[in-house]
């Protein structure tokens, strides 16, 4: 039996105030830097509250992952199934969550859900066992992909997942590679990092039919760690919050752009995204006052049927 948020409950939650609710399932980052720790961050900072159910923890620093332990996927779906049994759920974020295992666990979780969008991040995993690494991207594609309403994910780490044989003399295009994410059942790509010279970079939200925004930031020349666990979150928060796709899409990446503007150095490793930039004293030779990201509903656009969040399928 479904238990989705329906209008009637994003109605009332709006109606009191009351934030409405992200899941996110990701692992533990002790960093702080990527995981849960920045789902958590960013989704509170788009106005909504955080669920976040552990799949697992890193072992890692600011500047690198040296290992990552899976938790057992019973554990996994006892969190989220108890949790989901009291609160309404009004979207759904999948960050790296360490084993086939638990993908399925997931997958079977979000088909009682159908009507609840579902943002799934995909990050470099090149850190990781080539043997663990293939068995889990093919049961990522196999039995979430089918599910996702956005892929989000760095468009080199795309470009070797879904288009491994690429053959074309120029690099595949965000829309090339949201042809191979439809093919999973993926109804929209966010293809993030594409350089367009020395000083920009382009973050491009598209389907397999059209290409619905294109914005491009100036690239910072520093490495950062947890800048996609941030979009992507954000993202599924925005959507939550009753903003259509477009708009969503392009204020969480104004948002990214902010954090990383606002980064810190707490190691010796990578920045961190400041996801609390809005938080913090302003500079009186500043203009204007920080604010968290504008998170008030506004209805789904219906300019376009590119734009609509259909209920993700399933294969379970």
């Amino acid at each position: 039996m479904a238990l989705s948020r329906t209008p009637k409950d994003s109605d009332a939650a709006a109606a009191d105030g009351a934030p409405v609710c992200v899941m996110s399932f990701n692992a533990n980052d002790p960093s702080g830097a990527s995981g849960l720790a920045a789902d958590v961050a960013a989704i509170g900072s788009a106005g909504a509250h955080a669920l976040p159910v552990v799949t697992g923890a890193y072992s890692r620093d600011t500047a690198e992952i040296f290992d990552h332990f899976a938790f057992d996927e019973e554990a996994v779906a006892e969190q989220a199934r108890t949790a989901l049994q009291d609160m309404s759920v009004a979207a759904i974020k999948v960050g790296f969550v360490g084993s086939p295992e638990i993908i399925s666990t997931i997958a079977e979780i979000a088909s009682d859900y159908a009507d609840v969008p579902l943002v799934a991040f995909m990050p470099n995993l090149s850190w990781w066992d080539e043997s663990q690494l293939d068995n889990y991207l093919d049961a990522f594609r196999e039995l979430l992909l089918p599910q996702t309403t956005v892929l989000v994910g760095n468009h080199s780490t795309l470009w070797r997942w879904l288009l491994p044989d690429w053959i074309g003399d120029k690099s595949p295009s965000a829309r090339d590679i949201a042809k191979a994410a439809a093919q999973c059942g993926v109804a929209y790509t966010l293809v993030t990092g594409m350089p367009l010279h020395e000083k920009y970079l382009d973050n491009v939200l598209t389907s397999a039919q059209a290409v619905l925004l294109s914005e491009k930031f100036e690239h910072f020349d520093a490495n950062f760690t947890g800048s996609g666990d941030t979009l992507s979150a954000a993202l599924a928060a925005l959507l939550a919050g009753g903003l259509d796709l477009q708009s969503a899409t392009s204020e969480a990446l104004n948002y990214l752009d902010q954090c990383l503007d606002a980064a810190f150095a707490p190691g010796m490793g990578h920045l961190v995204p400041d996801r609390l930039f809005w938080a913090q004293p302003q500079d009186p030779d500043e203009e204007g006052e920080p604010g968290k990201i504008s998170t008030a509903p506004t209805p789904l656009s219906a300019s376009s049927d590119y734009f609509e969040l259909p209920p993700h399928g399933t294969k379970q």
